[in-house]
């Protein structure tokens, strides 16, 4: 099971963190990402990452202002979004595939994940 949660409503060029927690198995387990879908647009990765090593991915829309990161002790995974747009807005999806995947596979959405969570809207105002 993935369970997002952080979401909100933000000004531009303000913050917020997103959560995701997994069950069932250890986070090592897992290569996880974060991915979003805006009105009227297709789904995007934004950020991966390995449970196992902590390897990373991510898109060149948000590098340099999201960092993911990963707790294993929580079986959790954290997206910081930093300087926040407009066009940011969207509902972000948690998503997970058993390890073993490439975190660039994952976030190019060239596989599969195994579970995702409902997604929680973030929304940025101008």
């Amino acid at each position: 099971q993935v369970v997002e949660s952080g979401g909100g409503l933000v000004q531009a060029g303000g913050s917020l963190r997103l959560s995701c927690v997994i069950s069932g198995m250890p986070l090592e387990y897992w290569v996880v990402g974060w991915f979003r879908r805006a009105p009227g647009s297709d789904r995007e990765g934004v950020s991966c990452i390995s449970g196992d090593d902590g390897s990373r991915y991510e898109a060149a829309s948000v590098k340099g202002r999201f960092t993911i990161s990963r707790d294993p002790a929580k079986n959790a995974v954290y997206l910081q979004m930093n300087s926040l747009k407009p066009e940011d807005t969207a509902v972000y999806y948690c998503a997970a595939v058993y390890r073993g995947a490439a975190v660039s596979s994952l976030c190019e959405q060239r596989l599969e994940p195994n579970h995702w969570g409902r997604g929680t809207q973030v929304t940025v105002s101008s």
